[in-house]
């Protein structure tokens, strides 16, 4: 597995999760009106771990 590949595995990983999070709104499967303290703390997960990802793009081919 190459860089790019894990940093591109990590992009989805990450999309993925933000849209499962926000899904839980959608569905009123929580207490909370909006965005919960729960849900905030996952989405800047998300979000660092999609940062992580897109820090790996460039460099390329070398092996992970």
């Amino acid at each position: 597995m190459t860089k790019r590949q894990l940093g591109l595995a990590l992009i989805a990983l990450a999309l993925w999760a933000s849209v499962g999070i926000l899904a839980v709104d959608v569905l009123d499967a929580g207490q909370f009106q909006g965005i919960g303290p729960a849900q905030q703390s996952a989405l800047a997960i998300a979000g660092g771990v999609l940062l992580l990802g897109v820090s790996l793009l460039p460099l390329g081919e070398r092996p992970a």
